[in-house]
């Protein structure tokens, strides 16, 4: 419902109105509110996943301070680069920038049990896709073609498959805790299913922003939880906020700079995946504020944003950044089309990055706990790859193409050990599940005919051949 006391609604449809400050920064902030967990989650993966992560005691620990840090500074400044614009980059609209759930697939292969030794490549590879992200601007509505709802969905749903272990593991006590009489406690699956019980209560019970902000919401009670069963202490908060300093610049290279083949195909592949949803997100945007199409200038220039807001962030210690799919449908809910309102939350976010000790402070929370904001996260991510294949005509074509290509993907996701002869960069790429999956798909919807016989699937379906159409019509 459009909050009618800012502006007009032709005011209320107008990217460039600004509203009074007393009303912008709120409603800037709530937009960082509603997208604030998913941004810094992935920082918390990745150092899990390389070993220096929540109850990893390793030495690199507070690494994991600065990473979180590095994520909250560069959301908020390639969403300034959406919002403000730099010549032709920036789509001049009130999109929010974030990182990117997309990548962890391709990112967790490559620092699997490296510790911050495996940075460099990573960042090597962050910066390199982000330069070639950037590229796929100048020729962006040229490559859609090849990426129809049959092919997206497989692919979000593949990221969300990939990742629905972490949730488990995190619940359950962490890696770390993997082989001890802690792992999988009832103390520990209470913390998470707090999370998860209060998350589910808010988004199918509260209205606003208790609805948007539900998994941030769930966090802060099953974190209170925490704190009254013993999991944190409020002596561990206070040495984690005293050790953490009250400013901190970003440092470039901190972590150093390597070429890795293997990084740098995995994020220039999955860049056309993220460039595809950012056009859907510029779309949404325009038609659910503005009730028009998107412009090929607007496309194009959040295009740009998004490639070289990752590549900085790439040359700072951040990951790779794209459009929050959440802060679209946020729009939609309040109607404020302005971009100056954005351009608020994107300030607030710069300012969260270069304090510490907001990072310090999210490092206590119990592994436990963020489990189960991330069963809830990444179980979306599946259910969203889903609504996208729902708008597949399925026919006998698509389903062969969607069964080898899944089938592929996933098994080499769940058995890496089948391709561990391989040279280590294709090994890599190969034991993602999302790229080989993605591949596949991609080149047989190229190349195979439109249409297959009735019965040339029958042999292989076991009587479950099914006979849904999407929302398309069979032809």
């Amino acid at each position: 419902m459009a909050e009618t006391s800012i502006g007009t609604p032709e005011q209320l449809r107008d990217p460039n109105y600004t509203p009074a400050l007393h009303k912008a920064i709120p409603l800037g902030i709530q937009h960082v509110l509603a997208m604030f967990v998913s941004n810094v989650t992935p920082a918390i993966i990745v150092a899990g996943a390389a070993g220096f992560g929540f109850g990893s005691n390793s030495p690199d620990f507070p690494e994991l301070l600065y990473l979180i840090q590095m994520s909250m500074l560069f959301a908020g400044l390639a969403t300034l680069l959406q919002t403000v614009t730099l010549g032709p980059v920036g789509a001049a609209l009130p999109i929010v920038q974030g990182t990117s759930f997309a990548f962890l697939p391709i990112m967790i292969p490559l620092v699997a049990g490296k510790g911050v030794d495996a940075l460099a490549a990573l960042f090597g590879g962050v910066l390199i896709g982000g330069l070639f992200h950037a590229f796929l601007g100048l020729f962006i509505g040229k490559i859609r073609f090849a990426l129809p709802p049959l092919v997206t969905g497989l692919v979000v749903t593949m990221i969300g498959l990939a990742l629905v272990k972490v949730g488990i593991q995190y619940s359950a006590g962490g890696v770390p805790a993997i082989g001890t009489p802690e792992y999988g406690s009832l103390l520990n699956w209470s913390a998470a299913l707090v999370v998860v019980v209060v998350t589910l209560g808010l988004k199918f019970f509260a209205r606003g922003m208790l609805s948007v902000s539900a998994v941030l919401v769930g966090l802060a009670v099953g974190y209170v939880y925490a704190l009254m069963v013993g999991m944190v202490t409020f002596e561990a908060i206070g040495n984690s906020w005293s050790r953490a300093s009250a400013f901190a610049l970003p440092v470039p290279f901190k972590y150093g700079f390597e070429f890795s083949l293997a990084a740098i195909i995995g994020f220039c592949l999955m860049s056309f995946v993220s460039a595809i949803e950012t056009v859907g997100d510029v779309s949404g945007i325009t038609k659910g504020g503005a009730g028009r199409e998107a412009t090929d200038k607007e496309i194009e220039g959040a295009t740009y944003a998004d490639g070289f807001g990752t590549a900085l962030a790439g040359m700072f210690g951040g990951f790779p950044n794209t459009s929050f799919s959440q802060n679209v449908g946020l729009i939609a809910m309040t109607g404020v089309m302005s971009r100056h309102v954005v351009t608020c939350g994107a300030l607030f976010l710069i300012l969260c990055g270069l304090v510490p000790k907001v990072g310090a402070i999210i490092r206590t929370v119990p592994i436990e706990v963020l489990g189960g904001g991330v069963i809830v996260m990444f179980g979306m991510v599946v259910a969203a790859g889903i609504s996208m294949l729902s708008d597949v005509d399925w026919n006998r074509r698509n389903m062969v193409i969607f069964a080898i290509s899944l089938s592929i993907g996933l098994g080499l996701q769940l058995e890496p050990g089948a391709v561990q002869h391989l040279p280590d960069t294709l090994r890599i790429l190969m034991t993602s599940g999302l790229l080989p999956a993605a591949l596949i798909a991609i080149v047989l919807n190229l190349i195979l005919p439109e249409e297959l016989a009735e019965e040339s699937t029958e042999e292989v379906s076991g009587g479950m051949a099914g006979h849904g159409s999407g929302s398309l019509p069979h032809e």
